[in-house]
This record gives C-alpha cells, sequence and structure tokens, in this order.
C-alpha cells in the first residue's frame, strides 16, 4: 500500500471538507484547497417548467416552450433580480418563490423543502435584505425585489471571510439547512454592523432548525468572520 504523507493527508482532508460546505451552498462552480477557498461566480440557468429542459438563456426557453408545449399557454414571465442581476423568468401563479429558484431558475442552495410550511427556516432568502421563507412567499409577489441567496453570497468577494470561516469551521454535516443559516449570518453582520453578540447570534438563528446540532460551530464562525470583516471596514 502506497505510504501518503501527513501533510499531503491533512492537506486533502482539508479540500474536502471546504468542498463539502460549499456543495452544501449549492455552488456549482468552486475551487478549495488547504490554502483558501474561492467560490466563482453562481452558477444559473433556465430550466422549462414542463419537461425540465434547461437552456443558458430566457429567449432560448421562450422559443422551445411556443415549439415543443404549443399546446400550452406561455407561463406568465416574472422579472427578478437576483444575487444583483437582473433575469426575466417563467413562473405559476401559485409557485412559491422557493419553487421557482429551483424550477425555473436552477439554484438549490435555499431551494430547501423540509418543513414546507415555514416552520423550518430552510428555505431562508434575503428579501431586499431582510429574511424571509422562500417557502411561503408567492413568485409573483417578488417582481422587482432584490432576492439574494447562499450562492450569491459565497460568490462576492466582500464575504469570502465568512465563506472561510464557514469552511474552517466544519458547519456543515449533512449542509441541508446550512445554505439559509449562511444567509442569516450575512443578514446578522450587516444588521449588527458586524459587531453580533454571541446572545444576539444565537437569537437571530433561533428560526433555523438543524437536525445535526451544529449550532456552535454556525455562532463560531459568524464570530470569527465578524472580527475579520470588522477590522477591514
Amino acid at each position: 500500500m502506497a505510504q501518503i504523507p501527513r501533510r499531503e493527508f491533512l492537506k486533502a482532508g482539508t479540500a474536502a471538507l471546504a468542498g463539502a460546505t460549499l456543495s452544501a451552498l449549492g455552488l456549482g462552480s468552486i475551487t478549495a484547497s488547504a490554502e483558501g477557498v474561492i467560490a466563482e461566480k453562481q452558477v444559473f440557468v433556465y430550466t422549462c417548467p414542463v419537461c425540465g429542459k434547461q437552456f443558458s438563456d430566457f429567449e432560448k426557453l421562450k422559443a422551445h416552450f411556443t415549439g415543443a408545449h404549443q399546446e400550452l399557454e406561455l407561463p406568465k414571465t416574472v422579472t427578478f433580480r437576483i444575487n444583483n442581476v437582473e433575469y426575466d423568468v417563467f413562473v405559476e401563479d401559485h409557485w412559491t418563490l422557493r419553487e421557482a429558484l429551483i424550477r425555473a431558475i436552477g439554484l438549490t442552495g435555499n431551494a430547501k423543502q423540509m418543513c414546507d410550511r415555514g416552520g423550518c427556516g430552510s428555505c431562508t432568502v434575503l428579501i431586499d435584505g431582510k429574511p424571509a421563507l422562500s417557502c411561503s412567499t408567492l413568485a409573483v409577489e417578488c417582481e422587482g425585489k432584490s432576492i439574494e441567496t447562499s450562492e450569491g453570497i459565497a460568490a462576492d468577494p466582500e464575504y469570502r471571510p465568512l465563506l472561510e470561516a464557514y469552511v474552517r469551521n466544519d458547519t456543515a454535516q449533512c449542509g441541508y439547512c446550512t445554505p439559509a443559516q449562511f444567509t442569516m449570518a450575512k443578514y446578522i453582520l450587516n444588521k449588527y454592523e458586524f459587531a453580533p453578540t454571541e446572545e444576539q447570534i444565537r437569537l437571530e438563528l433561533s428560526g433555523n432548525i438543524c437536525r445535526c446540532g451544529t449550532y456552535a460551530r454556525h455562532v463560531k464562525a459568524i464570530t470569527e468572520a465578524a472580527a475579520e470583516m470588522k477590522g477591514g471596514k
């Protein structure tokens, strides 16, 4: 059996942990190593609500729909501003924002369905800077509003200290609740001007249920990121 140097083993393990955390955040394009973590621009696709076929351009999706599903009425088009970029997407009137994020847009980070009744916090996004449950918010109500998800926050260079703190503290186990906790972390940092107390962090995260029980790691990661980011302000 080949011998692996301890240093290389530890470096590989660190990269694996980083990859697991970033994957939990729903990032489709990441670079993770022992030296650092870089989250690249979030991956965005347009998904046909009927057959699930994906396109990189909305006009191509529209052409596909009118051709392949011409017997159906064209869905409502809504303009979303997601992670500081505007997109036109197809949605049904009854779709929640959670459904639109995953079915029409292809962003999986915050589009989690756990309780699906506003009780667990796993689908939390930021709408105009404030936390909102995407399972309880209709997509059509978000026309023209600014929506932030874990993919966009993780890809923002300003919040790289938060991303690296989450990786360093191994906040994700199953990773199901991690994107919403991470999204709340940005809200907490901004609300308390990068100087939240442990009590304030725990209070703000109280609506996010974690079945793995990694609450303390989130508190530590947010505290560490706050100290680093406060120093850079």
